[in-house]
Formats: C-alpha cells, structure tokens, sequence
C-alpha cells in the first residue's frame, strides 16, 4: 500500500480509503448503497488492515448514525491501528440547531459521533458542506477548540466552491485557527470539474483531495457500457442524488476504460481508480463495497500504473470545456499554467 502525505500536515494517510456509506442502510435514500451489518463490516474492516487500508470514512448522516456505529463496532480492539474520518454539517434532527456548522450544533456533533463510533477521537473531522448562515470564524473557532482538547487530530472541508474554501483558509491564518489540511470532494473521469478551480487552489494551499465516488456515483464500475442494458445500482434507481452525466459523455469514457482494461489485465472499476491516483494533489480515494468480493477488486487499483499514453486517452475521452472564467483562462497559459490538461 502506498502512503501519502495529508495536504499541509505530518499526517500519512494509505492512498485508499473504505467509505462506510453503505453500513447500515436503514432509509430509502441509504439502502441503495448498501445495508452491511455489523458482520459483513468487521470482515471487510479486517481485510481493509491486512491489506495496509487503516483509513475509514463515514458521516453522522449515513443512516443517520448508522453507519457510525456499526464503524464502532468493527473496529473494536483494533482502533489503534485505523484513522476514522466523519464529517458534520447537515441535519440529524427536526430541531433549528440540529444542522449547520454553528458553534452549538458542531460541539454536540462531534460528541455524538463519538459516542456512536466508541472512541474518544476523531482523526480528521469534515464540514460536509459549507453553511453560509454561521460566520466562518465561529466555525473555525468551535472546530479549533475541540482539536485543543483532543476530540479531533485534523479538520478539513467538503462540497464547499473555491471561495468558500479559500475564505476559511484566511480566516484560519488570520487568527491562528486550525486549518483545513484536506478537501473531500466528487472526482472522476466522468465528472472533472474539481480540476477547473479546487485543484489549483489545493496545489497553492497544500490542501490535499480525498476523492468520493470516485466510479461516478456507480456509472465506471463495468456495469454500463453502450449497447447493452445496464445493471446495479444506478439500473435499479440509485442515481438520485448523484451527479449528473450524459449518456454520451459516459459511453465515450467507458469506451476508453474497456480497451485500456484489455490492455493492462485489470477491470474498468480498477483502471478509473487507477487514473485518480495520477492527478495531482489526490491523497486518498475513498471506495465503497456492498461485499467483500467488491472490496477486493477496489483493492486491485493499488500497486501498480497506467502508463502515459493510456492516461493521454482517458484524458481525452473525459474532456469536457471548463466553464466561464476558465475556459477564457486558457488563453493565458503561458502565466497561468493549470495543473492537467482539460
């Protein structure tokens, strides 16, 4: 397993990560995920540590505390040798003050997530999303207070855009605050636009990138392909709330994926993983699995490489023009070089 470096910080992290989302799956939205029991985790838990895995995601929100607690479970007697991630931000109640990044719902999160996990840290804490109602500083305050009293060893931000991300950033040197060392954002080779503006900014900021569904909300998988009928979870409905992609756009990169899979002996799931770790600042992938056998092929992404002409055709395949300002940017190379071709 391949280590790398956490954005602005001493912390190693494996270059993949087991995302829990489908622990659980007591609700609608979550049981097309996945609905791994306590059994099935502590097995993919033991294989994700023997393969040098120690880095497990999850969220208050997954099955609303679920996934949380099942994480808990599967790692007993075994936490000293995982890093967990979890993240806060979005509503786990009725209440007024049961969602956003205030300092009272933050405080009260974090605890909760403690408690549900059967740990006394959390290695790094992300802001699901960014809350524009709470001043940043309060945030960062509340978030720096519970890194001072050893609740949470890192803090970092997900879903926010480039401003929001670079204002907290501000705020945290301006006042000697705890700061964002990680992004954890959507990223793959049917949705690239994490490259127009987030990835130069984490390239300036040391701010490294801790890619979720990194097969495109399921689409890279193997399971679609043009001309055929589809299968899994997106066949049976589970593209809601994902992002968005065109048929033809998909079908131009999957077309890619299977000759380059042909030619390297791995899967197309394997391959579209393989590329993210190319790109630059990607510390981590987080994959999913409903089973083991599925944990297994994602682990088949690791310990070896494209070469460069197999990545310049899944560049060109999944190309897509950047949006105002950036594609006017492009124009401009020669002072202001971007980080990939797009």
């Amino acid at each position: 397993m391949e280590y790398r470096q956490f954005g602005r910080s001493g912390l190693k992290v494996p270059v993949l990560s087991l995302g829990t989302g489908t622990f659980g799956g007591n609700n609608e939205f979550f049981q097309r995920w996945g609905q791994t029991d306590v059994a099935e985790a502590s097995r993919m838990v033991d294989l994700c540590l023997d393969a040098g895995v120690n880095f497990f995601d999850t969220a208050d929100i997954y099955s609303q505390g679920a996934s949380e607690e099942i994480l808990g479970q599967a790692l007993k007697g075994k936490r000293d040798r995982a890093l967990i991630s979890t993240k806060a931000t979005f509503p786990m109640g009725e209440g007024p003050n049961d969602k956003g990044s205030s300092r009272y719902h933050l405080v009260r999160a974090c605890e909760a997530s403690l408690r549900r996990l059967g740990t006394d840290h959390i290695d790094v804490y992300f802001m699901h999303g960014f809350d524009a109602l709470t001043p940043v500083d309060e945030t960062l305050r509340a978030l720096d207070d519970l890194v001072r009293a050893g609740k949470i060893g890192y803090i970092g931000a997900s879903n926010f855009s480039g401003w929001q991300l670079m204002k907290a950033l501000g705020t945290s040197e301006r006042y000697g605050l705890a700061r964002y060392v990680a992004y954890q954002g959507y990223y793959s080779l049917v949705g690239r636009h994490y490259e127009w503006e987030l990835m130069p900014l984490g390239l300036d900021q040391g701010v490294a990138l801790m890619v979720w569904s990194p097969l495109g909300w399921g689409r890279l998988t193997g399971k679609i392909r043009r001309g055929a009928n589809a299968s899994g979870r997106i066949a049976a409905g589970g593209a809601e709330g994902g992002p968005p992609v065109s048929d033809e756009a998909l079908f131009r990169v999957v077309d890619v994926l299977d000759v380059v899979a042909a030619e390297t002996g791995r899967s197309v799931a394997q391959v579209a993983l393989n590329w993210l770790l190319s790109r630059p600042t990607v510390a981590n992938i987080v994959v999913g699995a409903r089973n083991e056998e599925q944990l297994k092929q994602n682990l088949g992404a690791v310990g070896w490489s494209l070469d460069p002409q197999q990545i310049a055709r899944l560049d060109a395949a999944s190309q897509e023009t950047p949006i105002y300002p950036y594609w006017h940017q492009k124009g401009f190379d020669e002072r202001n070089p971007k980080p990939t071709t797009w």
